[in-house]
């Protein structure tokens, strides 16, 4: 890296400013997530949650959290951090904050993997007047949503004689709302192993450029393929307008506009490497 563009990454442009912004909203979504989840948790496992289903209670807090420091890293990596100083115990320790990152990452598929299973095991059910069953039973209203039926609410809750019951749990829903919600954890599915996917090729791409092995051919081809994923990221993203709350929609695009400026950062940062064994090259011909 230049001494010029070592200046460059240590300023703190209007464009920077807003590109931190949004890491700040995107760490903040993780404790709203964290209290969606929470109060999900509360009727999910009324009953209380063991450890091993924590995954299955909090994946979208904990996948977010992972993703926030994953972020985080890959912003050290491609900005922050000058190629002279990323490189020994510096370099193996964010090697390995990453690695833990991917494992909790991938275990938040699987609990997302697990939602899906739960939003699909709803029954039908004898139940057909809420207000005579209304105590110590919840309603489903959406994937992650939920109201306790009460004898002030349960008739304004849903008008229909076809109930849906979760199988050893004091839930119920409609089918409105039982085919929204497994929409949804259809497409949380989705999501999160696209972003699995994207990071996976974002770290081989940020490896070949440390190692000074990612060409122009290269990174073009895995461009092409992010740029397939990211795609799909969108529709997803689109989805959750339409479908789905705000919260998720806002996530979404943020997350998309985060891994946009990462994009950004890998481009310039091998556009640099390019320009300087340009140069060295060209010191080289000239001294023979």
């Amino acid at each position: 890296m230049s001494s010029t563009a070592t200046g460059h990454r240590n300023s703190m442009s209007w464009f920077q400013i807003f590109k931190y912004s949004v890491y700040c909203l995107l760490a903040f979504n993780a404790v709203l997530f964290f209290i969606e989840d929470w109060n999900a948790s509360a009727h999910l496992f009324a009953d209380g949650l063991s450890l091993s289903q924590l995954i299955e209670g909090y994946a979208a807090s904990i996948d977010t959290t992972s993703w926030v420091i994953l972020l985080l890293i890959f912003e050290l990596e491609t900005w922050v951090i000058s190629d002279e100083k990323l490189k020994g115990g510096l370099k193996w320790g964010l090697t390995a904050i990453k690695l833990l990152c991917y494992l909790v990452i991938a275990y938040a598929v699987y609990g997302y993997v697990s939602k899906y299973v739960v939003v699909h095991a709803f029954e039908p059910t004898v139940i057909k007047d809420l207000c005579s069953q209304a105590l110590n039973l919840s309603f489903m209203t959406d994937l992650d949503e939920f109201e306790t039926l009460t004898t002030a609410n349960c008739a304004n809750i849903a008008s229909t004689e076809m109930f849906y019951q979760l199988p050893n749990a004091a839930i119920l829903t409609d089918a409105d709302a039982l085919r929204s919600a497994q929409w949804l954890a259809l497409i949380d599915v989705v999501n999160a192993s696209d972003w699995l996917l994207v990071v996976v090729i974002l770290s081989i791409d940020v490896w070949l450029q440390m190692k000074g092995k990612l060409t122009g051919g290269i990174l073009k081809i895995t461009t092409s393929i992010k740029a397939v994923l990211y795609l799909i990221l969108l529709v997803c993203a689109i989805f959750w307008g339409f479908d789905g709350d705000f919260l998720d929609f806002w996530d979404a695009f943020l997350w998309i506009v985060a891994f946009a400026f990462i994009e950004l950062n890998l481009f310039e940062w091998h556009a640099e490497s390019e320009g300087e064994h340009t140069v060295l090259g060209d010191s080289m011909k000239v001294h023979h």
